[in-house]
């Protein structure tokens, strides 16, 4: 039978005189190309019709869709301007400091240590468009609007979300020279920061977070729930982020001016030492944006960590508020979070620190230290000056207790600021150190002090207090007409006095 089938199979057929089984074995081969060459189509237009801007649900962070801007009563309407939709704060300084020195040289420098501002009056206001259009910017040299491309502007649309933008591994890569040691700004506790840019040109600072025991995950989540949506002039802006396996990036506007820990006892003292006005600046920048953080938006967010290492500086000496990987956020009806103490040593609050109780009063004590810091150009906790001088805030409390309020301020500051000016510094980051959270004023109390021409008491009221007893005393509750005596129990039967 074997016999009778290799007959067959060797027959002549009329195909090109092939033999059977040669005709056979074409068949299947064609059959074979036909079915890979489908497939291989099916593929292909599968791929290309892929919307690439669909992002995996599982893989989008949670992001807080209940954070929104809220119109807060407390807050003067001079102080805080709708824009776009977006609740910005209006910065009367911008006159003030136009055409001032802001860097005092130092020693043996040369002429161009110094930072000038525009001398135009006109104020600097700027004013988003949205993350793939253009940012209107107005500059004090002219009058007229000047549009500044987008940070985000030439990179693939398929990777906009939301409010940012999503990155991939290799985009970072690309931008950070494989986060080459070269380019590392700086590094802590919860990962390594490196200056990069974009395939745009744009200069930026991405946030490597460390994969330690899920902590990435956490701090991740923190800061995107924390700053993913908001936008303030003082606050840095998170552009976008990477999650791609453990990997967990965040990517930060590049701000290249240092930082005031920098400017008040590191690298950049070598290009001088800040002015008085160019300090008050960047507080008073500072405290704009964390009365943006406790009353502008909701839920409010605490920042939990801030320090003069924090408050990053641009060219212009306005301040960035950055790190916000230990803050929390804090609902509406809720006074305060238990959780565990987190901070930096000497800035932390005494009751979040005995307590583990935390709400935005924290936040103040701690810009109190900051004021305090600034002004006296010395650090919080410092173990090399005699006993009584260590802790910054009960030294700064004994001196202004003892009358000698003008040997407080800075040596490195040449021209001195006025009596009245030092008075009203100190008499705010006093009331913001207060022991009791309950008597510390809010943060837009905060800028209404350190911007009122009036505190801490006009001259009529002086001599009225003079002639009472026989001294200066400054009444720091009751002479305050920007603040809220409700916050303050008892303020109309005794009143705490400070003297200067």
């Amino acid at each position: 039978m074997a016999t009778d089938l290799n007959t067959e199979l060797s027959k002549k057929t009329a195909v090109f005189g092939l033999r059977v089984w040669e005709v056979i074995g074409i068949v299947v081969a064609l059959f074979i190309i036909i079915i890979l060459s489908m497939l291989s189509f099916c593929l292909t237009s599968r791929k290309k019709s892929r919307p690439w801007n669909k992002i995996p649900i599982s893989q989008i962070p949670t992001v807080s869709k209940e954070i929104k801007e809220v119109r807060v009563e407390q807050v003067s309407t001079t102080d805080f301007v709708p824009h776009d939709g977006i609740l910005t704060i209006h910065d009367k300084s911008s006159d003030k400091d136009s055409g001032k020195v802001m860097v005092h040289p130092g020693m043996g420098n040369q002429s161009d240590s110094f930072h000038h501002l525009e001398t135009d009056g006109a104020e600097s206001q700027s004013g988003e468009e949205g993350s793939s259009g253009t940012v209107t910017v107005y500059k004090p040299s002219s009058s007229y609007p000047i549009t500044a491309p987008s940070p985000l502007i030439g990179l693939p649309e398929f990777s906009h979300l939301g409010w940012g933008h999503w990155f991939t591994l290799r985009d970072l890569e690309v931008a950070t020279n494989r986060f080459s040691k070269e380019n590392v700004l700086g590094e802590g506790g919860y990962g390594v920061v490196y200056q990069g840019r974009l395939i745009n040109g744009t200069p930026v600072a991405v946030k490597k977070i460390l994969n330690n025991l899920g902590q990435a995950e956490k701090e991740f989540r923190v800061e995107v729930e924390a700053i993913g949506h908001v936008r303030h002039k003082n606050l840095v802006r998170l552009l976008g982020y990477c999650i791609e396996g453990t990997h967990r990036i965040l990517v930060y506007e590049y701000v290249n001016n240092g930082n005031l820990e920098q400017w008040l006892h590191g690298a950049m003292r070598q290009q001088g030492y800040l002015t008085w006005d160019a300090r008050m600046k960047v507080l008073l920048g500072t405290a704009k944006a964390l009365a943006y953080l406790h009353e502008a938006i909701e839920p409010k967010v605490v920042h939990r960590d801030i320090k003069s290492s924090n408050i990053l500086i641009d060219d212009e000496f306005n301040a960035k508020v950055s790190d916000f990987g230990l803050a929390k956020l804090l609902g509406a009806g809720k006074s305060h979070v238990t959780t565990r103490v987190m901070g930096t040593f000497g800035y932390v609050a005494p009751e979040y620190a005995n307590t583990g109780l935390l709400n935005e009063k924290s936040d103040v004590y701690s810009y109190g230290v900051l004021l305090l810091e600034a002004i006296t150009g010395r650090d919080p906790v410092d173990y090399g000056r005699p006993a009584p001088e260590v802790n910054l805030v009960d030294w700064l409390k004994m001196m202004v207790g003892s009358r000698r309020s003008e040997e407080v301020v800075d040596p490195n500051i040449e021209v001195k600021p006025s009596t009245r000016a030092l008075k009203r510094a100190l008499l705010t980051a006093l009331r913001c150190v207060d022991p009791d959270s309950g008597k510390r004023p809010k943060m837009s109390q905060v800028v209404r002090m350190l911007e009122s021409e009036e505190y801490p008491i006009p001259r009529e009221d002086r001599r009225h207090h003079r002639s009472r007893g026989g001294s200066l005393e400054i009444d720091s509750q009751r002479d305050n007409s920007d603040t809220d005596r409700s916050d303050y129990p008892g303020s109309r039967s005794e009143s705490k006095r400070t003297q200067l």
